[in-house]
């Protein structure tokens, strides 16, 4: 009965075992020794999290039918916000918010079927 419950087990582990996709620099998929992050998954749809190869989040982006649809996290590899904005269909609108390291606001503005628009403020790291 042990042994049939061990390959039960063991089977069902592998039916739900997921692909590591390695990307580089520019998101491209590429093999894992030449690879800056990597996702877990084939699937571009709902929430998708990219990982900096030390298993650090570097992205978490909101998919919709293989586009970026609706909220972006940017992570430094120290876990902090690096970025927070939002897509529709693939293309930056709304507000965009970056930060430096130390939490506070390095630039704001919004994006308009992805161009800036108005007026965007940069913040010096000091104040």
């Amino acid at each position: 009965m042990r042994i049939l419950v061990f390959f039960f087990l063991l089977i069902s582990s592998n039916l739900f075992a997921q692909k590591t996709i390695w990307l580089d620099a520019e998101m491209s998929k590429t093999n894992q020794s030449n690879a800056k992050y990597y996702k877990v998954g084939d699937e571009l749809n709902g929430e998708v999290s990219f990982f900096y190869k030390g298993r650090t989040i570097y992205r978490k982006v909101y998919y919709l039918n293989g586009k970026p649809d609706g909220r972006f996290f940017e992570y430094y590899k120290t876990g902090e916000i690096k970025t927070i904005g939002n897509y529709e269909n693939g293309v930056k609108e709304g507000s965009w918010k970056t930060y430096y390291v130390n939490g506070k606001i390095k630039e704001k503005g919004k994006y308009k079927n992805g161009e800036k628009v108005g007026i965007w403020k940069t913040f010096y790291k000091n104040l």
